[in-house]
């Protein structure tokens, strides 16, 4: 697999996201996600991504366990501002310095390290200046807790801002053939700012992988069971993408998800997605993607199969839309 920049690090032009170790995909099994880790450094991954929030710590833990032997080995990406509330047991917004300050303190014993390469506020907290949320995570910099700074799911108006107060490393970001928003205006905005930007489920929730085929078939607490583009009418609409596409990907000689993040690498050289997996099959499969060329044609014949206009239903339910910082929705722009 090539490398990218990503600030002072070089990277895998692919990472891993270890969110589904832990919550929303179903129930994983621990030895194969402690495999799916070994074999992810061993085949070429060089970045990992976290978050306090995955499993409500556990995924972290399940890192820092797993790796404590490896960690010269990969660049290590966690994230603050979201959070389990310890006396209401419920998710939480919270970006006040005070509490970057702790969950960061939390997070480092998790991972069982000195330092996390690349530190994300992981949403914007609306009730708090992005401001002081950058002014804490900068003391974290100088204090050597963390070596760089990332943003999650924000508007370009915040990259701006809080660039200004302490440069941005990366933002990461939902985007990939069915997600477009970044394309409004975050993406140009990084490209300007000289930030990475980090696209995360790249694989559509694991609709460009062609695997997901019936909604009835997945956990009941499934994450995408949430989600009005996998839910009636919308969902079937998007199943008559996939004819086409897979018949893409078999022209292209690879599977449908690594026709997904060719597309993805295939944007720009400042772009480094993050597809997760709980399976040490799919962290194989999505790794031979990082070398893997397309066509200028196939790429004009997959941005109009699948874009805004093509995909029916919106990515989060009102209640998750309300939360967002980042550019409007296609119904809303």
């Amino acid at each position: 697999m090539h490398t990218r920049k990503l600030g002072e690090f070089e990277v895998s032009a692919l990472g891993l996201g270890c969110m589904s170790m832990s919550q929303s995909y179903g129930e994983a099994d621990r030895s194969e996600s402690e495999r799916a880790l070994h074999r992810a450094l061993d085949v070429g991954y060089t970045m990992l991504d976290t978050a306090s929030l995955y499993g409500y710590e556990h995924n972290e833990v399940l890192i820092g366990e797993t790796l404590k032997d490896r960690r010269n080995e990969y660049v290590l990406a966690s994230k603050c501002g979201l959070f389990r509330d310890k006396e209401t047991g419920q998710r939480t917004l919270d970006g006040r310095p005070e509490k970057v300050r702790e969950i960061c303190e939390q997070s480092l014993r998790n991972l069982q390290t000195d330092v996390i390469d690349l530190y994300y506020l992981h949403r914007r907290d609306p009730k708090v200046p992005i401001e002081e949320s950058m002014g804490a995570l900068a003391d974290l910099v100088s204090e050597g807790k963390i070596k760089s700074i990332g943003l999650s799911e924000v508007s370009s108006e915040t990259i701006r801002k809080a660039h200004a107060v302490h440069p941005l490393t990366a933002v990461q970001s939902e985007y990939s053939l069915w997600t477009r928003i970044p394309e409004l205006k975050a993406l140009s905005t990084c490209h300007e700012l000289g930030i990475t930007f980090v696209p995360f489920s790249p694989l559509g929730r694991g609709f460009l992988t062609g695997k997901l085929q019936d909604m009835s078939k997945v956990g009941e607490d499934d994450l995408r069971l949430t989600m009005p583009r996998f839910l009636g009418e919308n969902f079937e609409q998007n199943l008559s993408l996939l004819e086409e596409y897979e018949k893409i990907a078999s022209e292209n000689n690879c599977t449908p998800a690594q026709l997904a993040l060719a597309w993805l690498l295939s944007r720009d050289e400042t772009v480094i997605p993050i597809p997760g997996t709980k399976h040490v099959t799919y962290v194989e499969e999505n790794a031979e993607a990082g070398d893997i060329k397309l066509s200028a044609t196939v790429i004009q014949r997959l941005d109009l199969l699948i874009n805004d206009t093509t995909v029916q239903g919106d990515r989060y339910n009102e209640t998750f839309m309300k939360m967002m910082d980042s550019e409007n929705d296609k119904k809303e722009s």
